[in-house]
């Protein structure tokens, strides 16, 4: 029974639900001193001069995640060599609602946000989409899902996990520190001759990918980036046997954890609210409603207005098997944001000491909760 739950497209998506409601349990039960003593729990590992030293919740943020982005990696480095990216006329439709589903949720957290910049630093919250969470809910709808909307939900989920990479370094990364940047240069250039000499030993990648880890997390450059750098140089094709792909063999080796392990205990460790401090002002407050908005209202207008727009335009066309409700309630269900949002929240929020006056969670949960209902729901009704 087990084996056959988790063959389920659905299941990395359940077991992420469960996590966050386990944690919301936990954070309002009397074991919710337990849980903040977990999670705030200092772990060091030293060796001679070099010491990371940081509560278990940054060690799962920064090093487990790290894990999770290398995987996104793998699965860029396969789809834009191989996969449904490696052809411009199949990305159009997806890329123009990926880009509207990041423009459109940005831009009215700003408007809420306005006029405070502690609180605007948070803009690129509303602009992710949890591809796990929402494959997972589409997996419920069953065989009655068009191919071609599975498709277009993954390739926007692909698109906007680049877009997520490229905020997370260019907007996220700060107090740059030099010699750890020169480390990190230094791991890259070993990668690039390894890569070059069609070298198949993945541990030797590896063993270099935690030098890069440790060199961008001294660095001041997001450690996490260094988990998608690492993948782009795992071989796609062994030279000598083109029938052997390291990267697809990771990624499939890779999956399980990440989806049944990693994922699960990131939203264990990142959605323990504490519900009864909520009350009206912090529902309202611009954080947790600019996310809220950006999530359910921003997602839709930006993913399904630009893809209109493309198809209207002939730039792009609509796949036969799909009707404009079912890309509609696609769009909706884009609005699922957690695990990128609540990464990208802890970036812009962990350690600004601002949680005491708003709490980033409550608006990603709210976004996506209702998004995942209401999006379910319309596809529903629009595949029936």
């Amino acid at each position: 029974m087990l084996d056959r739950f988790l063959k389920k497209e659905s299941a990395g998506g359940i077991l992420l639900m469960c996590a966050a409601v386990l944690a919301l349990i936990v954070a309002n039960s009397p074991l919710s001193l337990v849980y903040d003593l977990l999670i705030d729990m200092p772990v060091v590992i030293q060796i001679g001069a070099l010491e990371i030293n940081k509560p278990l919740l940054l060690w799962i943020n920064d090093g487990l995640m790290a894990v999770f982005f290398f995987m996104v990696g793998l699965e860029l480095k396969r789809e834009i060599m191989e996969g449904g990216l490696s052809n411009p006329a199949n990305i159009v439709l997806p890329a123009s609602g990926a880009i509207g589903g990041m423009i459109v949720p940005a831009g009215i957290y700003a408007f809420f946000t306005w006029g405070n910049p502690v609180a605007l630093a948070g803009w690129a919250i509303p602009a992710a989409t949890d591809i796990a969470f929402a494959m997972g809910i589409l997996a419920l709808l069953g065989s009655r899902v068009p191919v071609s909307l599975k498709v277009f939900l993954v390739t926007l989920a692909i698109i906007d996990d680049i877009g997520a990479i490229l905020i997370i370094a260019l907007f996220y990364s700060d107090n740059i520190s030099t010699w750890p940047l020169i480390v990190a240069a230094f791991c890259l250039m070993l990668l690039t001759s390894m890569n070059r000499k069609n070298v198949q030993q993945v541990p030797s990648y590896i063993l270099v990918g935690v030098v890069l880890w440790v060199a961008m997390l001294k660095s001041g450059v997001h450690a996490t980036l260094a988990g998608v750098l690492l993948a782009f140089f795992i071989p796609m094709r062994d030279n000598n046997d083109p029938r052997v792909s390291p990267v697809k063999s990771l990624e499939h080796s890779l999956l399980p954890a990440v989806n049944f392990v990693i994922l699960p205990v990131f939203a264990f460790a990142n959605s323990g609210i504490n519900l009864g401090s909520i009350n009206a002002d912090s529902v309202l407050h611009p954080v947790t409603f600019g996310i809220f908005l950006g999530l359910f209202v921003g997602k839709q207008i930006g993913v399904f207005g630009f893809s209109w727009l493309v198809i209207k335009l002939g730039l792009a066309k609509l796949p036969s098997d799909q009707n404009l409700a079912q890309l509609y309630g696609c769009a909706i269900l884009c609005g699922v944001g957690f695990t990128m949002s609540l990464f990208i929240g802890s970036l812009a929020f962990a350690q600004t000491g601002n949680n005491a006056f708003f709490d980033e969670r409550l608006g990603i949960l709210l976004g996506s909760i209702v998004s995942a209902v209401t999006g379910y729901l319309v596809l529903k009704k629009a595949i029936r």
